[in-house]
C-alpha cells in the first residue's frame, strides 16, 4: 500500500520554482556580504539540509562546511524549550565567520542557544541564515540576517521539514492537515 504525502497537506505554501528563485536571491546576497570574509556554514541537522544544499550552491565566495544537530521538539509540533545537541561541529570555530543555516524559526530559543554557543567558542561572527521564519511565535529576541519566507502560524512540512520524521522529501513547502498530526 503507498501513501500519497500530498493527502496530508492543507495546501502548497511555496511550489519548487518559487524555492529555488528565493534560494537563489539569499545565495547572491550572502556571496555579496562574506567577500571579504569566507564563511564557514554550518547546518543544523536534519531539518535544513535540503535548504542548506541547494544554498550552497548559488554561493559564488569559497566556503568550507560543517554540521550541528540539534532539537527542541522531540517528535512534537511544539518547542518543548529544551535544547539538546545530538551531534557537534567537527572543528573549531575560533576567529571564523560562520553562517548558521536553519529550516525554520520559530520561538527562536534553538537558534539563540546556537548562537550564543558559538560566540562563547570564539567564532569572530554568527550570522543566521533560515527558509522560513514564523516571527508569531517569536519568544526571544532573535531575527535572522537572510530569510527566504516568513510564513503564518501554521504546522509546515516538505523541503527538508518533517513531522514524526516523515514529509522530508516533499519538493515544496506545505501546511500540514491538522487530521495527519498524532500528538
Amino acid at each position: 500500500m503507498t501513501h500519497d504525502m500530498y493527502q496530508d497537506l492543507e495546501r502548497i505554501l511555496y511550489d519548487r520554482q518559487t524555492l529555488e528563485k528565493r534560494v537563489a536571491e539569499l545565495g547572491r546576497a550572502i556571496s555579496a556580504d562574506f567577500s571579504a570574509h569566507p564563511p564557514l556554514m554550518v547546518c543544523v541537522l536534519k531539518g535544513a539540509v535540503v535548504f542548506f544544499s541547494d544554498l550552497l550552491k548559488t554561493i559564488t565566495v569559497p566556503v568550507e562546511i560543517d554540521f550541528m544537530a540539534a532539537s527542541s521538539y522531540g517528535g512534537q509540533t511544539v518547542s518543548s524549550g529544551t535544547l539538546e545537541i545530538t551531534k557537534d561541529l567537527s572543528r573549531s570555530v575560533k576567529g571564523e565567520h560562520l553562517l548558521l543555516v536553519e529550516d525554520i524559526i520559530d520561538t527562536g530559543r534553538t537558534l539563540l542557544r546556537l548562537r550564543d554557543l558559538l560566540l562563547s567558542r570564539g567564532a569572530a561572527q554568527v550570522r543566521i541564515a533560515t527558509l522560513l521564519d514564523k516571527p508569531s511565535r517569536r519568544v526571544v529576541d532573535l531575527k535572522p540576517d537572510y530569510c527566504g519566507f516568513t510564513i503564518p502560524d501554521a504546522f509546515v512540512v516538505g523541503y527538508g521539514l518533517d513531522y514524526a520524521e516523515k514529509y522530508r522529501n516533499l519538493p515544496e513547502v506545505g501546511i500540514l492537515s491538522p487530521s495527519a498530526i498524532r500528538d
